[in-house]
């Protein structure tokens, strides 16, 4: 048996201000840290043999903490772009209660949760900014829908984690909601419209096990539809 486990991060300071996140890169709160060393917890006796992780601080610092905290440094830990957060364009940083007001609750809503809607886009993509300085220009959005993120994030994890554990080894991908909603997308295969319904906790781990055919054969979630 192998499996594969998901932690969308702690609480971030965006979160605690109801503030469109995406590709922001903002800490950790002091809520968000417990949240992680809790996590932490819930995760011992597993044999984890790798770390993946985005280039999104919030993220990394709560797979650190969670290493820290099983005394697993020594592991692998490997962060790509592909596994932020969906970028939500124009809204970024923006206050959500705000948002609402000026372009009604019903369209926030599809922003949110309708798997193929775009939020309004930015004038330009993060180009040559920090972590991205070397990716193609033409992979960078200026914004997503859950589905454009979803193209990104389920190649990267077939091509990068899935042999990982087709070769028996427990993986932990500590990321961000949209990212884990897109893979309980594809393992539960969830449909397009069933998905809005599919929230992520923080720190919450989701744990997916395989047999040695890598059938799916058993899902552990606390997640809310």
């Amino acid at each position: 048996m192998v499996k594969l486990i998901l932690v969308r991060h702690g609480e971030s300071i965006a979160n605690a201000e109801n503030r469109y996140t995406g590709w922001n890169d903002v800490d950790l709160t002091e809520k968000g840290i417990e949240q992680t060393h809790e996590t932490a917890k819930k995760l011992q006796n597993l044999d984890i043999r790798h770390v993946w992780t985005s280039v999104l601080k919030r993220a990394i610092s709560s797979a650190y903490i969670i290493q820290d905290d099983l005394d697993l440094n020594y592991l692998p830990i490997t962060k790509a772009w592909q596994l932020n957060e969906r970028h939500y364009g124009a809204l970024r940083g923006q206050n959500k209660d705000a948002t609402r007001r000026e372009y009604g609750a019903k369209q926030v809503q599809i922003w949110r949760r309708s798997f193929y809607a775009f939020p309004p886009k930015l004038d330009a993509p993060d180009l040559r900014v920090g972590p991205y300085k070397y990716v193609d220009p033409k992979a960078m959005p200026a914004s997503e829908s859950l589905h454009a993120a979803y193209l990104r994030i389920i190649p990267y994890y077939l091509d990068n984690i899935v042999p990982e554990l087709k070769d028996g080894k427990d993986q932990l991908v500590v990321a961000h909601g949209s990212t884990i909603r897109a893979m309980i997308k594809y393992l539960d295969n969830v449909s397009d419209t069933d998905i809005d319904g599919v929230e992520v906790a923080n720190g919450e781990p989701l744990i997916y096990e395989f047999d040695d055919s890598f059938t799916l054969i058993n899902t552990n979630r606390t997640i809310k539809k």
